[in-house]
């Protein structure tokens, strides 16, 4: 058996928000890296941040927790965040659970910027 692989990748938008690229399985073998990279964003990006689901293949309970632990991080420093690109099994899931009570989503990252200008 094969471990799960998870890139993250990390740009700057040109209107100003950080956005978080995920790729991958992200599962608690894979949660590690997100958070690391979560950590890696620099405070300064009180233009928001946007945490792209878009190629995301699978998600487990503890890639929901860093999910929902990076909402309330984000909230307390004041960092505005949008979730993105959320396949249909994940939009199902947050759904179901009440997340898309909480969090902000949007289809692609050029929509969740332009929620996070509004």
């Amino acid at each position: 058996m094969t471990q799960p692989v998870l890139t993250v990748d990390q740009q700057i938008h040109r209107d100003g928000p950080v956005v978080l690229r995920v790729v991958g399985e992200l599962d608690h073998h894979t949660a590690p890296r997100l958070t690391e990279a979560l950590d890696g964003v620099p405070s300064s990006a009180t233009r928001g941040l946007v945490i792209d689901l878009s190629g995301l293949t699978y998600c487990d309970s503890t890639g929901i927790t860093v999910l929902v632990t990076t909402y309330h991080r984000a909230g307390a420093v004041g960092c505005p965040l949008v979730l993105s690109g959320l396949g249909d099994d994940l939009t199902r899931v947050f759904h179901t659970i009440g997340l898309d009570q909480v969090f902000t989503l949007r289809p692609t990252t050029d929509a969740a910027v332009a929620a996070l200008r509004a």
